[in-house]
């Protein structure tokens, strides 16, 4: 409820769910647009997986740099209106049948929100207190839940009664509502511009490249954060692989015939187990500690992962996803409330760039694989292997190097903290 009572956190929560909820609707209207305009080429809706993660590695090197150098307020801002008027035009583009058109602008499109994400979360760091971070990134969770369980069925029903146009109107509107409530948020100027005044045209790139080089040098000397954003890669590999996974699972090996009507439930039920999550994973956080949550958790999905490709019965299939939502809540707060710990606010765009760029690298490796191996080389089944191989990886990975960098950092902050205490 503190949180609440911050207005400003208020309204950019408001965003964010505007922003997101449009975002989702968009996206899943227009990967049901590309199954049945084209059910006989699923390579489509997997290029369009591409389209949204591509972009992050031709911007990565600026993103970052310019959340910490320029106002990000104003990039929040024109980063929703900038969408906004390229939905128009891929309106446009698809009602003409433009369809490598829709993807350039999709491409563009995702490219100018890799400048929101760093900007916003920068923003929101400096509006909260260090001890918020935790429940604030639970609470993300929980929104993160409400949009798996209404986003995808919502973008159905769109497509569905309002048709592929009506999807993206309301994408466009989100974009704008959104920009209109940050427009109207006021931020100290040290939490807009933490490293002083400066302006586009006082940046070059040989001042960029250097501060993107600043962003790798500060992860590396800090080995717990450095294992962390180590691990996004292999988590880009997942979100590649599952983002496309559960279309393919229903409409080709559960429910060919009513894919539509089953794909959106694997959302719901995702959802109501993410919730569930999100509620009990602060007091769960509390009690076993960050470093237990994040390792068991892991473990656990991938062998959930193992179990739903090998599952042929659509209600096993549904009730796993809600156990997988459950265990994948309390991971993400982690996450979530882990970074602003471990990141000084005049860095955090820096850091953020760096993480990008290595999620991404994994997402578009793993759906450049699909589009090329699914289906002549690899079934649906294959491809929950190789998403739970992916998972045990940075599992290991995790238990190897987290306990005992995490106990190193608990003990030099409890040392900083008691050198700067008086007497």
């Amino acid at each position: 409820m503190e949180l609440f009572r911050n207005s400003i956190f208020v309204r950019m929560f408001l965003a964010t769910f505007a922003s997101q909820l449009g975002t989702m609707v968009g996206t899943m209207a227009f990967a049901f647009y590309l199954i049945d305009r084209f059910s006989n080429q699923p390579v489509y809706a997997t290029v369009a997986e591409m389209m949204y993660s591509l972009p992050t590695l031709v911007v990565f090197l600026f993103i970052g740099v310019l959340a910490d150098r320029l106002d990000r307020k104003r990039i929040a801002v024109y980063s929703d209106w900038i969408r906004a008027g390229l939905s128009l035009v891929l309106l446009l583009a698809i009602h003409e049948d433009w369809i490598i058109a829709a993807f350039a602008l999709l491409f563009l499109r995702s490219g100018i929100s890799k400048f929101f994400a760093p900007a916003e979360m920068s923003l929101l760091q400096g509006i909260m207190k260090p001890e918020q971070y935790v429940q604030a990134s639970s609470l993300n969770m929980s929104i993160m839940g409400v949009f798996m369980l209404f986003g995808m069925s919502m973008g159905s029903a769109a497509y569905y009664y309002l048709g592929i146009e009506g999807a993206i109107i309301i994408d466009t509107a989100s974009f704008i509502i959104s920009g209109i409530l940050l427009a109207f948020c006021h931020f100290p100027l040290h939490v807009r511009q933490p490293n002083g005044k400066m302006k586009l045209k006082d940046l070059n790139l040989k001042s960029i490249a250097a501060d993107f080089g600043m962003g790798f040098k500060y992860i590396v000397r800090n080995r717990l954060l450095l294992a962390i954003v180590l691990g996004f890669f292999f988590f880009g590999i997942v979100n590649g692989v599952f983002s496309i996974l559960p279309l393919f699972t229903m409409k080709y090996k559960l429910s060919p015939d009513q894919y539509q009507i089953y794909t959106p439930l694997v959302m719901v039920f995702l959802g109501i187990g993410y919730l569930v999550g999100s509620v009990i994973s602060t007091p769960l956080i509390k009690k076993t500690g960050k470093v237990s949550v994040l390792i068991t958790g892991l473990f656990l999905i991938g062998v959930c992962t193992i179990f739903l490709g090998s599952f042929g019965n659509i209600q096993l299939y549904l009730g796993m996803m809600v156990l997988l939502g459950i265990i994948l809540g309390p991971i993400n707060v982690v996450l979530g409330g882990w970074m602003p710990e471990l990141v000084e606010p005049q860095s955090m765009g820096r850091v953020s760039a760096w993480i990008e760029p290595l999620s991404t690298a994994g997402q578009a490796i793993a759906l450049g694989f699909v589009a090329i191996a699914f289906p002549t080389l690899v079934s649906v089944t294959a491809l929950y292997w190789i998403l739970a191989v992916s998972i045990f990886i940075v599992s290991v990975y995790y238990l190897l190097v987290l306990p005992s960098l995490s106990r190193k950092h608990q003990y030099e902050t409890k040392t900083e903290m008691n050198a700067e205490m008086p007497g």
